[in-house]
């Protein structure tokens, strides 16, 4: 079951990360100790000039870019007793993973393989449906927020420990929800030292709609790019936006055939691996398999995200590396978001939230 918590305003970034991190302590912990990725990658590759160079331009670029959000990092280290160092190295890992393998790390680690969605806007379906997966170090190590702020806005975070919301899934008080999928690019594609895709997504928690959503991605100057589910409940509206480094954007507007996203760009031009690199066989194989499969209800929808016919590279994960950890469906016309434990084909529902309060 998914622990939530609640926080009430806060008077700074500091103080809200501190909440979160003493909450979270055992959490965030347990997870720095066993993140593998963490501890015999990132840390070793912050203790080289290449990566201390590198997280050190990150992390001015994001501070000036986010003070608040860096301050909840930093309250969220000193909450949970979890070194500052660990905290930005999660945060920061997708940005870094591409330069440790540079360095000669495992290729296979840098990922990008996780992460389905199933978007369809028809005059009797509107429906954002997504599988978050993940590596298996995150298994039981993730957690709710609900956060009310200063100004009144309040938004609901799907949260990895250690990590500021939502590099998952989330939605704020103003109607507007949001799903993610990583996208590899290749190594040419990533500006080095840019702004984090944690900060991006923290940051869409608190647009005041869909234009300002975008306004926040377009304007960001990302070090690496991402495929943005926006979900604007009130206008029943559904986007995709994929970018890439140098503020380039790419935005789809979700219609009546279903739109199957995994971790590879389907609209904007990018070189997604280098000549080095395999392709995205998992990413290509889902997409294949999705397209094979009805998605005409919502019961159809979450059958496609259960769906686990490929053994090699399922559209529904359960390891060895790789776990689907849970399933959001976005009702744009309930106005509700749900998360379902397990395969989402059995239903079994574990919490509901209104988006937008009546």
């Amino acid at each position: 079951m998914l622990e939530l918590f609640d926080i009430a305003p806060c008077e700074d970034g500091y103080r809200m990360g501190f909440l979160i991190g003493q909450r979270f302590s055992g959490f965030i912990r347990s997870r720095a100790a066993r993140d593998i990725i963490l501890q015999e990658q990132l840390l070793p590759f912050a203790q080289t000039p290449p990566g201390r160079e590198l997280l050190e331009a990150l992390s001015i670029n994001n501070k000036q870019a986010y003070p608040r959000y860096w301050d909840e990092m930093l309250g969220m280290a000193e909450g949970s007793g979890v070194p500052f160092l660990e905290i930005k190295l999660v945060n920061f890992r997708k940005e870094l993973l591409p330069f440790v393998q540079m360095q000669g790390g495992p290729r296979e680690a840098v990922g990008g393989e996780d992460c389905s969605d199933v978007l369809v806007v028809n005059d009797s379906l509107a429906v954002a449906a997504h599988n978050e997966d993940a590596n298996v170090a995150l298994v039981g190590h993730a957690y709710l927020v609900r956060v009310v702020l200063p100004n009144g806005l309040s938004f609901t975070a799907y949260t990895y420990a250690g990590e500021l919301p939502s590099c998952a899934f989330g939605f704020n008080s103003n109607g507007l929800a949001f799903t993610l999928n990583a996208v590899p690019p290749a190594e040419t594609e990533i500006m080095a030292g840019g702004i984090g895709r944690n900060f991006i997504s923290r940051d869409l928690l608190e647009a005041a709609g869909l234009e300002d959503a975008l306004i926040r991605i377009r304007s960001a100057n990302a070090s690496v790019g991402h495929s943005y589910n926006l979900v604007d409940v009130r206008n029943r509206k559904i986007l995709n936006v994929e970018t890439a480094s140098g503020n380039r954007i790419s935005v789809h507007e979700v219609g009546a055939t279903p739109f199957f996203h995994a971790n590879m760009y389907l609209h904007l031009q990018v070189q997604q691996a280098s000549p080095m690199k395999v392709p995205n066989e998992s990413s290509l194989s889902r997409q294949r398999r999705a397209a094979q499969l009805s998605a005409k209800s919502k019961a159809e929808i979450l059958s496609v995200l259960g769906d686990s016919a490929d053994e090699k590279c399922p559209i529904y994960m359960t390891g060895p590396m790789l776990h689907t950890l849970c399933t959001v469906l976005i009702d744009l016309d309930q106005q509700v978001l749900s998360i379902h434990e397990g395969n989402p084909k059995k239903g079994e529902v574990i919490c509901v939230f209104p988006i937008v309060r009546k």
